[in-house]
């Protein structure tokens, strides 16, 4: 089970340079459910998110699914990247520790997303998700928001787009 919280954030941090990072590309081949591959480095990997049989409840505060993931080939993965359904996307991933051995995975979007950022934190369950406390640079709570799907954006074609309709949606 994944149960996170996702934020857009005000800046990164100053000392971004020091964390462990990751070079991730990924691409969808199906959003209902989510059917991905990713490369993260020279890793490979095929997931697969539902949210059937999760209970969502009303006053929610994370977004919580069944997710299972299995290694990939090389060959494999650009294979199925071929038949992604929209863009694929490319980005930094960087893992920034807190407390209770959690981390903060801050995402920072390459080529047709560039400029756009945000972070995700994954909890052991909703009342650690309804208890964390954002820190300082971030800026809002997206969690519930479709727009910052990874699946959803791969539908736009720039950034510029994406922003677009979050204004017309708004």
């Amino acid at each position: 089970m994944e149960i996170e919280r996702k934020f857009t954030i005000k800046n990164l941090p100053e000392d971004i340079g020091r964390y462990a990072k990751k070079e991730l590309e990924q691409a969808y081949l199906c959003t209902n459910p989510v059917v991905r591959v990713r490369k993260s480095d020279e890793e490979y990997i095929l997931t697969y998110k539902s949210k059937h049989g999760v209970t969502v409840r009303a006053n929610a505060t994370a977004r919580s699914c069944e997710e299972v993931e299995l290694p990939l080939t090389k060959e494999g993965y650009e294979h199925l990247k071929e038949k992604a359904d929209g863009n694929v996307i490319a980005k930094t991933r960087y893992l920034i520790p807190i407390a209770n051995g959690r981390k903060i995975e801050l995402d920072v979007f390459h080529g047709y997303l560039s400029g756009l950022m945000f972070a995700e934190v994954e909890f052991e369950s909703e009342e650690e998700a309804a208890a964390y406390q954002m820190p300082e640079w971030f800026l809002e709570d997206v969690t519930f928001d479709k727009r910052y799907s990874n699946a959803f954006m791969t539908k736009f074609q720039s950034y510029g787009e994406l922003m677009a309709w979050k204004k017309k949606e708004d």
